[in-house]
């Protein structure tokens, strides 16, 4: 009897210890792959802080040529300030509604930036200087960033919530309270195709 309890004991002990190093294993891969999704996150924070700051240098070398279209360069400070406002922490990964008023001021940002670029086609003087040259392409090259980190993102996020739903992965991480992580997602805008008419 007391041999049957001493097996049964060390049965239990076995599959409690196996349980446990296959529960802290599956732990540590979300723990690796939620830090690689924060990491992608920061990126995609560094890429838009940068166009943010670019804004200002680019409103005031416009202004020096265009003093009247005061409209325009409000709007681009109005959607600068909105970006400033937001909850940027990694929080906001854990919530598509969140990311996706993110995404929204973001929006708004590069319609600012867009309109302002077609004021400056009203100024050949302000196209040729300098500063405004090195401007827009720190702008433009900055553009190509956003959608490389995005790109970044949206792949960490995708094998960090591919990791966490297959079996036993989604027990382990619903028990742990690791949540799925939400993705960029193209506007309204971009879902549209444009009419082409000649």
């Amino acid at each position: 009897m007391k041999k049957i309890l001493l097996v049964v004991m060390v049965v239990i002990l076995f599959v409690l210890l196996a349980a446990g190093l296959v529960f802290g294993g599956i732990y540590n891969t979300l723990v690796s792959r939620e830090e690689g999704v924060n990491s992608a996150w920061a990126q995609v924070e560094n890429v838009y802080q940068r166009r943010v700051d670019l804004v200002p240098n680019l409103v005031e070398t416009v202004k020096g040529y265009a003093a009247h279209e005061q409209e325009t360069f409000q709007g681009v400070v109005d959607a600068r300030s909105r970006i400033g406002k937001l909850d940027t922490s990694a929080n906001i990964l854990n919530s598509p509604d969140q990311l996706a008023k993110f995404q929204e001021a973001q929006t708004q940002l590069s319609s600012a930036i867009g309109r302002l670029l077609v004021v400056v086609e009203q100024y050949p003087d302000l196209k040729a200087s300098q500063n405004f040259l090195a401007l827009q392409n720190q702008l433009e090259g900055t553009e190509n960033r956003i959608t490389v980190e995005r790109r970044r993102f949206n792949e960490a996020a995708r094998d960090y919530n591919a990791f966490r739903r297959q079996f036993p992965n989604n027990i382990a991480a619903n028990v742990m309270g690791f949540k799925n992580k939400a993705y960029f997602q193209a506007d309204q805008e971009a879902r549209t195709v444009p009419q082409v008419k000649f």
